[in-house]
This record gives structure tokens, C-alpha cells and sequence, in this order.
């Protein structure tokens, strides 16, 4: 009587080899500009991220507050949990400043 595959009754003169499992896809990626403007200087960088990156979390990557940013795209503000699905140029304006 043959059992189906893991049980742990009937014939175990067949061994089969491991499976092998292909590699998954690399997750697609996205680059993006920021400008980070402070006192009439605007700084750029570019950076690429996997898709779905939040605002949020790159803008952490620079240092930068995000609850103290104003983030614009294309001259709109964005949510800071707007997760990054295309190329775009974030505008950073820091919406106050410590003294």
C-alpha cells in the first residue's frame, strides 16, 4: 500500500532528492529625486527603492523629520505614508525649524 508523500507509514524503499526551488525575482525597484530645500538652498539626491517604499521612510533616511516636512509632488502635497510606485521628484520643505 503506498501512502501519500510525507506519511510516515508503508514503503520506504523510494528516496527522492530534495526539490529544487528557483530564486524569486529581485522586487522591482523605483528612483526617486529628492529636494531638500532649507533657507533658499535646495539640495538633490537620488536614490532608487523597492516599490512601495513610504514617503516616510526615506525621507528617515535623510535625517529629515517627516512630521516637520511638507512633501510635494508636482506642486501637491502628498501624505507621508504615499507609497513611492513610480519615478518621482519629492519636494522637502521643512515645515518649521528648532531655536
Amino acid at each position: 500500500m503506498r501512502m501519500h508523500r510525507g506519511s510516515s507509514k508503508g514503503d520506504r524503499a523510494e528516496t527522492r532528492p530534495p526539490e529544487s526551488l528557483p530564486l524569486s525575482a529581485s522586487p522591482a525597484r523605483v528612483r526617486v529625486t529628492i529636494e531638500l530645500t532649507r533657507a533658499g538652498a535646495v539640495v538633490r539626491h537620488r536614490r532608487t527603492v523597492p516599490v512601495g517604499t513610504p514617503v516616510r521612510s526615506l525621507l528617515r533616511e535623510f535625517g529629515q523629520r517627516a512630521e516637520g516636512s511638507a512633501v510635494l509632488v508636482e506642486g501637491t502635497p502628498v501624505p507621508l505614508d504615499t507609497p513611492l510606485e513610480r519615478p518621482v521628484t519629492l519636494v522637502v520643505v521643512p515645515t518649521f525649524s528648532g531655536g
